[in-house]
């Protein structure tokens, strides 16, 4: 139990929040797209040029396949969107990884159209317009790779075996 101040005593300044780790500047990195039902979820190689697992999960499915790459070494930080339910993720992952926190404004209409570049539309869907197609799945993953590529500053590939996400 800790000591009242006296009255008219002056209160002990607030801790302050400990600062994370930056992020590594070499090696494997994941980005994470939050979310309260699924969450798009990518791990890079470590030359950070490709994707070699891209995963669409349940929140606690996500945080096991997390704290899997960190005990595999597969994962060196984290890239996370900083909307819905990042601060909770934050502190959920700070003591595993090094966190890095970034601007999830617009990715979700520009995940649709980076869909489209990933996996081309087949049969009917290349005869819509761009703008009407809806792509068949979920596509946090995608939105998770775009998190990841806005850290970077580059585009990564995905490898051709690499199977779409799915839900």
């Amino acid at each position: 139990m800790s000591p009242t101040p006296a009255a008219g005593a002056p209160l002990p300044p607030p801790q302050p929040e400990p600062q994370p780790l930056p992020l590594p500047a070499a090696g494997p990195l994941a980005a994470l797209d939050p979310g309260r039902c699924k969450c798009g979820l990518v791990r890079c190689d470590p030359a950070r040029q490709q994707v070699l697992a891209a995963l669409i999960l349940e929140p606690e499915q996500a945080f096991a396949q997390l704290r899997a790459w960190q005990a595999e070494g597969a994962v060196a930080g984290v890239v996370l969107g900083d909307g819905t339910g990042s601060r909770h993720w934050r502190q959920r992952l700070a003591p595993l990884l090094p966190v890095q926190l970034v601007d999830e404004r617009r990715t979700t209409l520009e995940a649709r159209q980076r869909y489209w570049q990933l996996f081309p539309p087949r049969g009917w869907r290349r005869l819509l317009p761009e703008g009407l197609r809806q792509p068949p799945r979920p596509w946090d993953d995608v939105v998770a790779q775009l998190l990841l590529e806005r850290h970077l500053g580059q585009p990564l590939t995905r490898l051709p075996s690499l199977p779409p996400a799915a839900f």
